[in-house]
């Protein structure tokens, strides 16, 4: 289900504060990626504006709240107003979180990680299956950040790798939750691409967020400039694979010069023209041996 999917290019996360700057710098902005659940049981005048948008952008929902992790299958009627939703706008793919959100009494309200085994992978794995085939549009599946790592059998990329064995998804591989999880418990971002089929990763989101310090973790806010680490992810990422599609993800602290964002996405797309083999291994080594 994910051959023949179209290159979006490099977009940005569209937020109400971002609005009408979006429109007026349209010519800049490959396309859209709009939260699911802001349209997905929206009445007639907010679907209607998200049709102008699609007249004008590729658009992609990415949802909060589908909780492919929780014990129950996901809601029905949920499952079903997505696919409307994605046939409604002709979204290439739509994405969601491999966490859960909820459980069978309680919205949790976060993005809570899941115990990494390998029953708990395979369940993942044809759940999502059987969403993907309900929606009939290819799914991607977002790696989080997590503040706790409970001891598990799997490392984060061996439970990644094994939730994409047993279904036919995609990877919305997260460069900033990547880099953040990283220095927060200690494992080198690159053996995390080693170990993942990077192959399935059809789309990349970058953010910038709140370094940690000492002992203070570092944090997922999405309200800072992109860092050069997760940048380097990236020419990182490319020279390894053919990505889809990037997306500036941006929800708070925004700039007063939507200029700022531009000069992101722009770089962004820039870095999807991959790299020569000789130079990735060059940077590779060299970064490797500064860990060292």
């Amino acid at each position: 289900m994910l051959t023949g999917l179209p290159a979006l290019g490099s977009g940005l996360g569209h937020r109400t504060e971002l609005a009408e700057a979006i429109e007026a710098h349209a010519d800049r902005i490959d396309w859209l990626e709009v939260i699911t659940e802001r349209y997905l049981f929206a009445p007639a005048d907010e679907r209607e504006r998200l049709r102008e948008l699609v007249r004008r952008f590729p658009i992609v929902p990415h949802g909060l709240e589908l909780s492919i992790g929780s014990e129950r299958e996901p809601d029905a009627a949920y499952v079903q107003a997505l696919a409307a939703l994605v046939a409604d706008i002709d979204a290439p793919w739509f994405s969601d979180h491999l966490c859960f959100t909820r459980t069978d009494r309680v919205d949790v309200g976060l993005l809570v990680p899941l115990p990494r085994t390998r029953e708990v992978a395979r369940r993942l794995g044809r759940r999502a299956r059987r969403v993907q085939e309900a929606v009939g549009r290819p799914f991607l599946l977002e790696n989080i950040t997590y503040y706790v790592d409970l001891a598990t059998p799997l490392t984060e990329a061996q439970f990644v790798t094994e939730v994409l064995e047993h279904c036919e998804c995609g990877l919305l591989l997260d460069l900033a939750n990547l880099d953040i999880n990283a220095r927060n418990h200690g494992f080198d971002p690159l053996e995390f691409l080693d170990a993942i089929p990077v192959e399935r990763v059809v789309q990349v989101h970058l953010a910038g967020g709140v370094d940690g310090d000492g002992d203070r973790l570092s944090l997922d806010s999405h309200g800072a400039a992109i860092p050069a680490r997760v940048w380097d992810l990236l020419a990182e990422l490319v020279s390894r694979t053919r990505v889809k599609a990037t997306l500036v993800e941006r929800d708070q602290n925004f700039p007063d010069d939507f200029g700022d964002l531009l000069a992101e996405i722009d770089r962004a797309r820039t870095a999807l023209r991959p790299r020569a083999t000789g130079e990735r291994a060059g940077r590779v080594t060299a970064q490797r041996a500064g860990d060292a």
